[in-house]
């Protein structure tokens, strides 16, 4: 999958504080391949507030800033990408991390890509409303999540493998969130088995209790 690859040839991708044990790039181009416990690597800025994926391989409680995001509707991770990616090159914004992927869970409880969205660094980049040929801009309110962190490849396996865990801490907590969605943090020069992504649930601010 060409999920950033262009957008790291036109962008420069910064680091950020260590959390979650992410590794650092001092530690040369191998340190990215090398084996050990799941840690996070940071290719690009993260959103003002937004925090750092982990812990991994388990579902926790997280909280999320309001935030402004470009979103176009896909059913294809592909499709999405190249036209969020035409709209912030057209529109000068900066790229980032994560990649949002609004998701629909079906009948037999497989999920299936409805939108995709590019996050803002801050509310105070661009500005909201029409962002090109099939994106909207939208000023996106706080919530809480439950999300489940994994390190490897986004497929069919890993995302139930997250449901799984996903289905079991709602129905611990009874509980039942207004959406879904798939956070991935790395481009296709992270190998596979290091790449982070976070399947979470969502609700309202100050939910669940």
């Amino acid at each position: 999958m060409l999920f950033w690859a262009l957008a790291i040839l036109f962008t420069a991708f910064s680091t950020l504080p260590t959390m979650a044990q992410p590794i650092s790039k001092t530690g040369g181009f191998f340190s990215i391949f090398s084996k050990g416990p799941p840690a996070y690597v940071s290719e690009a800025a993260l959103p003002e507030g937004w925090p750092l994926p982990g812990p991994f391989d388990q579902v926790v409680t997280k909280s999320y800033p309001a935030y402004r995001a470009a979103y176009t509707p896909s059913h294809s991770p592909n499709n999405g990408f190249w036209t969020l990616f035409k709209h912030i090159k057209k529109s000068e914004i900066p790229m980032s991390a994560p990649v949002e992927m609004t998701m629909t869970v079906g009948n037999e409880g497989s999920m299936k890509m409805e939108q995709m969205g590019f996050l803002y660094l801050s509310r105070k980049v661009g500005s909201t409303g029409a962002g090109g040929e099939n994106v909207v801009v939208r000023d996106v309110p706080a919530c809480t999540a439950f999300s489940y962190t994994w390190q490897g490849p986004r497929n069919d396996k890993t995302i139930a493998k997250a449901g799984a865990a996903m289905d079991a801490a709602l129905a611990a907590a009874k509980v039942t969130p207004t959406s879904y969605r798939i956070l991935s943090y790395n481009s296709p020069f992270i190998s596979r088995a290091k790449q982070t992504h976070e399947l979470q649930a969502l609700f309202e601010t100050d939910r669940p209790r």
